[in-house]
């Protein structure tokens, strides 16, 4: 099993009618501006674990679990609003921080939200880091009809359970699952991330920790002019970081590139790239060292500017 080596505080907060699970590591501090770190899509907060471990400065981290991820639970609901999560996190940062500027991180489907967010409240943000946080591909109009239509009918396929997530017998299995996904995982970063990312039901079943409406598509299509009009308005200087190996070819094939979202990121008015080597999507997990090297020498410039 992985060792730990800056344990996380769990608790739970109100937010927008939901009991919200979130963890911290370091102490409040009137000196330190807090780094929120949010995560991707079927993932959880305790997967920054081994990033946190391996960042030589004490910070102050809050991290979420989304909504219908991890122990934040969302009972009765068949599908999830994008809008939702922007404000979650509005209200996560007025909960935990209040007037205060964040520097804020997000990982895939949070590195989107967070860029978003960013460029909705910049005011609020100090730093922000997007860890391969690509959106979706450009759609148009005329597709508008067959996603409301794919929408309704997934909504249905839900209630029939057809979109249930696959229960695994033991810890082992849940750990071997992760390795599929990603190779490069070490097994004892594989079992410890499963016992955070899956929890035994009544009948000693593992399930995992996310909801079986977010494979529900999303009924609005995903406009790239109203993406690029929010990412115009950030004002924090902006670290995009992308992973040595594309995975959108192996998601989107040509219909969504990593040439399409430089072009896209290239709206940003502050930004720097950088690309963390021998890693894949998961690069918080492949090269969490590598990773916090980044992280700090950006806060750091952040501080001397």
């Amino acid at each position: 099993m992985y060792p730990i080596q800056k344990p996380s505080r769990s608790e739970f907060v109100p937010i927008r009618h939901l009991s919200y699970h979130v963890l911290q590591w370091g102490a409040p501090s009137p000196d330190k501006t807090p780094l929120v770190m949010v995560h991707g899509w079927m993932d959880v907060a305790a997967s920054f674990q081994f990033v946190i471990d391996a960042l030589k400065d004490d910070h102050w981290v809050i991290a979420p679990d989304w909504r219908g991820f991890g122990l934040t639970d969302t009972p009765n609901t068949d599908n999830f609003f994008f809008p939702d999560y922007l404000a979650d996190l509005d209200q996560l940062l007025d909960h935990y921080v209040g007037e205060r500027q964040v520097n804020l991180l997000g990982h895939s489907m949070g590195g989107h939200v967070a860029t978003m967010y960013a460029g909705i409240r910049p005011e609020r943000i100090q730093k922000l880091i997007n860890l391969e946080g690509f959106g979706m591909p450009a759609t148009r109009p005329t597709q508008a009809p067959g996603r409301l239509a794919k929408w309704m009918d997934e909504l249905k396929a839900l209630q029939r359970g057809e979109l249930d997530l696959k229960p695994y017998p033991n810890l082992e299995a849940v750990a071997q699952r992760l390795i599929k996904t990603n190779p490069r995982l070490g097994t004892d970063k594989a079992h410890w991330l499963a016992q955070h990312w899956a929890r035994p039901n009544d009948q000693g079943e593992w399930r995992i920790l996310g909801h079986a409406a977010h494979k529900v598509i999303n009924a609005q299509l995903f406009k790239t002019d109203e993406t690029q009009a929010i990412y115009e308005r950030i004002t924090a200087p902006t670290l995009c970081v992308v992973a040595s190996t594309d995975s959108m070819s192996q998601w989107w094939k040509d219909s969504y590139t990593l040439d399409d979202f430089m072009q896209r990121i290239a709206a940003v008015p502050n930004i720097t790239h950088a690309v963390i080597e021998e890693a894949g999507h998961m690069l918080h997990h492949d090269q969490p060292e590598q990773l916090a090297h980044l992280i700090e020498n950006f806060l750091a410039e952040t501080q001397n500017s």
